[in-house]
């Protein structure tokens, strides 16, 4: 069983601090100095991010960088609470970005500020907004940029079998970068096959399953799908591993794969390799 990991925001903006920063100002004179504490007495949220940062320009200051699935409606009020208490805490002045992941319904219109009116009296926050798949992913491949390589299939232009190859052979190529392949996977399986993207690359559901993302989602309901399409592929390769080796499946032991989860599925695809007769197999079907 894998170990748990961080494929979460903070883990993936420290991959390469620098080139974050620098992406997300749009300058390339920004420096990051260090990832800060993103917890306040009302909000804490793993998506949260503060970097401090400095530019000659600007000298120190604060990017607050939220990292969201699907935009929230609510997100211009949380922005603007998120720029008062993290410029209070740290007593630096903030440059707050939203990154929005997947689109939202095309009736959804994304806003890129808080403004308020009452009594007279008004309220405004600005934010810069990042949606990705606006982003390109050959240049994401190219400059490189670490933290997003995962979300590649999702980008503009990076919904095909090559590009997903590409950033695979980024992730691999990079020790630090190897844990994220179950998230790349993840994001794939929105636009790929499922098969396809197994004969690819691995997918650990145990590593997934530590993303945020991938919590979000499963309420959303969509990750159960993409886990079922996962949990009927590996049954339909463990049957054809027995009958390759043993011609036939007996009724009973058909059954009993259909109920099987996915981490025990793929423990028995290499049992199912290693055994020599089916009776022998059987004993390694959990009761």
């Amino acid at each position: 069983m894998a170990k748990p990991v961080d494929i979460g925001s903070k883990r993936l903006i420290s991959l390469a601090p620098n080139a974050w920063v620098q992406w997300v100002t749009g300058n390339s004179q920004v420096r990051a100095s260090q990832l800060l504490d993103a917890e306040f007495q009302w909000i804490s949220r793993e998506s949260d991010v503060i970097v401090k940062a400095s530019s000659p320009e600007h000298s120190e200051f604060l990017i607050l960088n939220e990292l969201q699935l699907r935009y929230d409606h609510k997100m211009p009020q949380r922005m603007r609470n998120y720029v008062a208490l993290a410029e209070d805490k740290y007593n630096l002045s903030a440059y707050p970005v939203l990154i929005n992941i997947l689109p939202p319904p095309t009736t959804v219109t994304i806003e890129n500020c808080y403004d308020s009116e009452f009594m007279g009296l008004k309220a405004r926050q600005d934010y810069r907004v990042i949606n990705l798949w606006e982003v390109e992913a050959e240049l994401v491949l190219g400059q490189p940029l670490p933290p997003l390589f995962p979300f590649v299939p999702i980008l503009f232009g990076g919904g095909s079998e090559s590009k997903l190859r590409s950033a695979v052979q980024a992730l691999r190529a990079d020790q630090t970068l190897n844990q994220l392949e179950p998230l790349l996977a993840f994001f794939a399986s929105f636009v790929l096959e499922i098969p396809l993207i197994q004969q690819i690359m691995r997918w650990d559901m145990t590593v997934l399953r530590e993303s945020p993302w991938y919590q979000e989602i499963l309420q959303e309901g969509v990750a159960q799908g993409i886990e079922q399409g996962i949990q009927q592929e590996r049954r339909g390769s463990l049957e054809r591993i027995l009958k390759l080796r043993f011609s036939e499946i007996p009724v009973e032991i058909s059954v009993s794969i259909q109920s099987l989860t996915l981490e025990q599925l793929e423990e028995l695809m290499a049992t199912a390799l290693t055994v020599n007769s089916l009776d022998e197999f059987s004993q390694n079907l959990p009761n």
